[in-house]
């Protein structure tokens, strides 16, 4: 864990609520403490997954090779790309069966291949999922994906590898998928060197080091030096009059309850009703089929549009004018009643004339430091990043 220096508690901005119960039976809006920090400067690892130069360079070429999908023609760049922020720029991504790039992607034709569930969620940053609001972490605890169902990036990364939709399609079950990537990969000289070398194990192809592997690469793709971590770590100048009251406003109007820490996100699930997508066959219920979700971070968010679980919104303007709407009392989807809400619903305190500022705070998370670098090629000899060409 973290140390808690004084160093870095000083330049922390302190904002608390202490939150009156509400009307609901039985429902109480928790105390909630809220601090604001820079995003650590360096990266913790798990200790049985420690980076080397080859290892990140390995996951790197694993990221980007279609190898690891069913019918060759899916690579998690596909839907994570860097020109993208290593997000996704479509509502609901476009997996298996899938041609071309961003907004111009689509499904090949014939077609039996669903949308995937939800929408792509940046990698940036996501080596620090998890943070505390005193900066602290446990990469091995992790929270993953909207509903939280994994832990770590070592069992992310092998979530859409199994997903039919995702990158394993119609040609393979569940039970196959996995030992026909490892033969794949065992068949390819240039691999074999590369895990020989990286995983000097009895047996160093298995999909616990292709998951670590490109854990170990994500782990790089960090931007940390946005203009709010400088003034964070000390260069009041980096934030101007007009962002700096934009973050006041964001805190005093109760955005801060569930958007603080590091990350701007408390990694807990909550129930606030986005308008459902008319893209999916069945509704999806979230979390504990409850219908809530994992509060993003607002970090990068120029890269990251559309928002929501779903993609449905559009614009940081939309967001808010969504939150005006259900702190009104008004919920957006037909299977959320308005009881169900979330108790910090009610604690919003937004109002129009408070957009033009938050949204001008927000920019101010951008960071577009981080690494794009694309490789060449991949060892495969497929092309690079999936069917995106």
């Amino acid at each position: 864990m973290l140390g808690r220096g004084l160093l870095l508690f000083s330049l922390w901005s302190n904002y608390a609520c202490v939150n009156e119960e509400l009307d609901r039976e039985d429902k109480v809006t928790p105390f909630v403490r809220v601090r604001f920090t820079a995003l650590p400067e360096n990266v913790i690892a798990p200790p049985d997954n420690l980076p080397t130069a080859e290892k990140i360079e390995l996951g790197r070429l694993l990221f980007y090779d279609p190898i690891l999908s069913g019918d060759r023609d899916v690579a998690c760049a596909s839907c994570h790309h860097p020109s993208s922020g290593y997000a996704e720029t479509l509502e609901l991504s476009i997996g298996v069966n899938g041609q071309g790039f961003g907004s111009r992607r689509a499904f090949k034709t014939p077609n039996a291949i669903p949308f995937t569930k939800r929408n792509a969620q940046s990698v940036l940053n996501t080596a620090f999922n998890g943070v505390d609001i005193f900066g602290d972490y446990d990469p091995q605890e992790a929270p993953m994906f909207w509903d939280l169902r994994v832990q770590s990036l070592e069992n992310q990364v092998l979530e859409p590898i199994k997903a039919m939709e995702e990158m394993r399609g119609l040609n393979y079950s569940e039970e196959e998928i996995y030992p026909e990537i490892i033969s794949r990969i065992k068949a390819i000289p240039e691999y074999r060197k590369y895990f020989e070398r990286v995983f000097p194990d009895t047996e160093p192809i298995t999909m616990e080091n292709i998951s670590r592997a490109i854990a170990a690469f994500e782990r790089t793709l960090v931007a940390n030096n946005s203009r709010f971590d400088l003034y964070m770590r000390g260069d009041k100048s980096a934030l101007s009059e007009s962002e700096i009251e934009g973050f006041e406003i964001f805190k005093r109007v109760g955005c801060a309850n569930c958007h603080n820490g590091p990350m701007f996100s408390d990694f807990k699930t909550h129930v606030i009703s986005v308008p459902p997508t008319e893209k999916l066959n069945e509704p999806d219920s979230g979390f504990q089929s409850s219908f809530a979700f994992r509060t993003p971070t607002l970090r990068n968010l120029r890269f990251t549009f559309p928002f929501m679980h779903n993609g449905k919104l559009t614009s940081l303007k939309e967001i808010l004018e969504f939150y005006e709407d259900i702190a009104g009392g008004k919920t957006r989807n037909s299977h959320v009643l308005k009881s169900q809400l979330d108790p910090f619903i009610q604690e919003l305190k937004l109002e129009v004339k408070d957009m033009g500022p938050i949204i001008n705070f927000l920019l101010a998370l951008n960071d577009e430091d981080f690494d794009k670098e694309i490789p060449e090629s991949v060892p495969s000899g497929l092309p690079v990043g999936g069917s995106i060409r």
